[in-house]
């Protein structure tokens, strides 16, 4: 059976609701993502209209922060749809404790962990030197066929690779945190 016939016989329903780029497992970052392993940043889904956080933004309550919108909610379900199709069952899949970041794993992978260091440092939030440190010194500790999901932030993205993503675009980075490869993950 040709690999188009098994994904279409095990994933038929779900490929209707795809953007094209998913349907086809062979994309530029599954490629690289499969032949490097390593960690894929992928910065949260579309949130409502706004830059950071309202005033009276408190972390664990999602009411005071931006969240994700619709369509950010749907982005986030055809990350994981993209995973399935590609394959890809990360080892561990690690989140911001923000809750679009967290509800962007949610909905794409089902479980997360919540790690500090994925925080934003936006506006003064956190400790941005301290945070990528620990990014670095997790990738660069990484066993070699270890894969992970890390959602979060543009600030840590652009902080760690020099690149600007897009609202629920995947960058692969290797173990310095070079930008190996990157990819629109959403709708």
């Amino acid at each position: 059976m040709q690999r188009r016939d098994l994904l279409l016989s095990t994933f038929g329903p779900c490929l209707a609701t795809l953007p094209s780029w998913a349907s086809e497992p062979s994309s530029e970052l599954a490629k690289v993502w499969r032949r490097e392993r390593g960690v894929l940043l992928i910065r949260h889904a579309l949130t409502e209209a706004g830059i950071g956080d309202p005033p009276g933004f408190v972390l664990g309550q999602c009411k005071t922060q931006r969240n994700l919108s619709d369509e950010g909610r749907q982005a986030s379900r055809s990350i994981g749809q993209w995973m399935r199709v590609n394959q890809f069952a990360p080892d561990a899949v690690l989140s911001s404790q923000w809750c679009r970041c967290q509800d962007t794993a949610r909905l794409a992978f089902m479980q997360f962990q919540d790690w500090p260091a994925l925080n934003s440092t936006f506006e003064g939030r956190g400790d941005a030197t301290a945070q990528i440190k620990a990014l670095k010194d997790r990738l660069q500790t990484m066993p070699p066929q270890r894969t992970e999901v890390w959602v979060t932030h543009q600030v840590n993205m652009t902080a760690l690779t020099g690149a600007y993503p897009a609202m629920g675009e995947g960058f692969l980075v290797d173990q310095r945190g070079r930008l190996l490869a990157r990819g629109e993950m959403r709708a």
